[in-house]
């Protein structure tokens, strides 16, 4: 007989960490971790004892939990993810507050605050603000196909009312102009030692030319023309981008340009305002 202290036993001997097998094998149940150590003597069905076996294996190869799982959580959204898109991260969170900031900064009798959000993936960021500030229009863009139906499950998921859009970021939403954009681009430069233990997940939404800076230039470059007197550009970046998007930032002259850090003390979001 397995009991689930057994199979725990078995994927940390398979070098699984021992938290990422308790969340796998907690979802698998129904339960949560802390059930899992109070009933460890307890013997799951056969069939669930199976799909962790095939789960932690997935693990141990270097697959992330979260597409194990199938889904992650981000700010209290439970989001379905899969190698079509980016797993969130904390690190994203800093983007969202400061977004958060900026309209709640905004004059009380304006508008609704048009919102986009590019190259959306699971629709994390867009979706977080959604659900955050209800009475935002939000769009998000993406030029993967995949990327723009998870995120549409993700919306029908949780009853968020975000539009999405195909194209190449702002592209996809021509004539358009917005009180706030946001992104988290390909940042990483092609052969940066950090995408070995990243795999796993879609290159194209990871890397970019120029020394990982050539996204981050188009999305920079191209605002002028999609955003009203005083909105926010906000942008996530590289640990060691700051300087050099607050540099594009500044040359497209936007104003108020400044970096935030993330909870390790890393440079992690720079945007600006544009003049008006």
């Amino acid at each position: 007989m397995r009991t689930i202290a057994t199979l725990l036993r078995d994927a940390r001997a398979g070098g699984v960490d021992r938290l990422d097998a308790q969340w796998l094998l907690a979802e698998l149940l129904g339960r949560s971790p802390a059930w899992l150590i109070a009933h460890d003597d307890q013997a799951p069905p056969p069939e669930v004892a199976d799909a962790f076996d095939a789960g932690w294996r997935r693990r141990a190869a270097g697959e992330p939990l979260a597409y194990v799982l199938g889904h992650w959580r981000f700010r209290g959204l439970r989001l379905a993810v899969s190698p079509a898109v980016l797993v969130p991260r904390p690190e994203t969170e800093v983007l969202v507050d400061w977004a958060l900031a900026c309209l709640a900064a905004r004059d009380p009798g304006a508008s609704a605050p048009r919102v986009v959000d590019l190259g959306t993936g699971s629709g994390a960021i867009a979706l977080a603000v959604a659900a955050a500030m209800p009475q935002a229009r939000v769009r998000a863009t993406d030029r993967s196909e995949a990327a723009l139906a998870q995120a549409r499950r993700n919306a029908a998921a949780h009853g968020l009312n975000v539009s999405c859009h195909a194209g190449d970021w702002w592209a996809a939403v021509p004539g358009q102009v917005f009180d706030l954009a946001l992104a988290n681009p390909p940042y990483i430069a092609p052969g940066d030692p950090h995408l070995a233990a990243l795999a796993h997940e879609p290159a194209s939404a990871l890397c970019a030319d120029d020394a990982g800076l050539a996204d981050l230039r188009r999305i920079v470059a191209g605002a002028a023309g999609h955003l009203a007197a005083g909105a926010w550009l906000l942008l996530e970046h590289g640990h060691d981008q700051g300087q050099a998007v607050r540099a594009l930032l500044a040359s497209a002259g936007f104003e108020q340009v400044a970096t935030r850090q993330d909870l390790a003390g890393l440079d992690r979001c720079s945007g600006g305002r544009r003049p008006g």
